[in-house]
């Protein structure tokens, strides 16, 4: 097994190879000017290879030096942010979201958020996995599903899976009416990983006539493209709103509500007493209400 340098020597030439100056260095670490320079000397003649040219401004790194101080760097960026995440933080609030919950109603919604909440540091984790609450670190998880979510889980629903086909008014005519069932079964279709589109032609009683359809992986990239005139997109209402209310969407289809599939936000019950965590559900539930009313 290759020996590691000494710790210090590594510290000393990352913080060097940020400044390009020893004495810069020194002056982050705490140190010395000629303590920097004799552990950069040190890891040096440990490796055996030359790291820095020394110039009348400074310092330059040789090829080698850059290459090996991009990755040192990156290391020690790594061990500073595990180590922040160990201090405790009481107005820290972390919450898994999907990436189109956070695009299309979160983020449109966080002035609100900040102005209710302002001393919350709200992190927004957007991912399509399931987080985990103990190993990923979460406080919160905004899901999609039907209860129960396990014994040790607080659970408060946000929003009914209430569906509803959107379209640009380009696409249709902006008449301000949904269009009739049949002519909507003629129309492109925006498909997404749920795809609902069959059973909502179904519950329509019609088929659909369209032979061009568009893919994609997910809800938020489906409105954009129903936005852009690609297609109709059938989304669940709450994710829209926005779009609906300034005009760039229209609604094209009746509402159609689904069961068993609606968005909740989970906590673990031993988190009843962080008041930072509490005030988050409380602003998602009154938030949510208000955008259902």
């Amino acid at each position: 097994m290759t020996e590691l340098p000494p710790l210090n020597s590594l510290r000393a030439f990352d913080a060097a190879g940020r400044r390009l100056s020893f004495r810069a260095a020194a002056d982050e670490l705490g140190v010395t000017q000629g303590a920097v320079a004799q552990q950069v000397r040190q890891l040096e003649a440990h490796l055996d290879v030359k790291l820095f040219d020394r110039v009348p401004k400074g310092l330059a790194f040789t090829s080698a030096g850059r290459s090996y101080h991009s990755r040192i760097a990156q290391i020690f960026a790594q061990l500073r942010a595990a180590t922040d995440e160990l201090k405790p933080e009481p107005n820290k609030v972390v919450i898994s979201v999907t990436p189109t919950f956070a695009a299309k109603w979160l983020i449109p919604n966080l002035p609100d958020f900040m102005a209710v909440c302002p001393n919350v540091d709200l992190r927004i984790m957007a991912t399509e996995k399931v987080s985990s609450f103990h190993s990923d670190g979460i406080d919160l998880a905004v899901r999609q599903g039907a209860p129960p979510f396990g014994a040790a889980l607080e659970t408060t629903l946000l929003f009914r899976q209430s569906l509803i086909a959107v379209a640009a008014p380009a696409l249709v005519g902006d008449t301000g009416h949904p269009v009739a069932p049949e002519a909507l079964a003629k129309l492109p279709k925006i498909h997404d990983t749920h795809d609902h589109w069959p059973r909502y032609l179904a519950y329509l009683g019609v088929q659909t006539q369209s032979l061009r359809g568009l893919r994609l992986s997910q809800t938020a990239l489906a409105v954009d493209a129903a936005i852009a005139g690609q297609g109709v997109a059938l989304v669940s209402r709450f994710l829209v709103t926005h779009d609906l209310d300034a005009g760039r969407l229209i609604a094209v289809g009746p509402m159609w509500e689904t069961d068993g599939n609606d968005f909740y936000v989970l906590m673990p019950r031993s988190a009843k007493s962080n008041g930072a965590v509490v005030d988050v559900v409380n602003w998602l539930k009154t938030r949510s209400a208000a955008g259902s009313e």
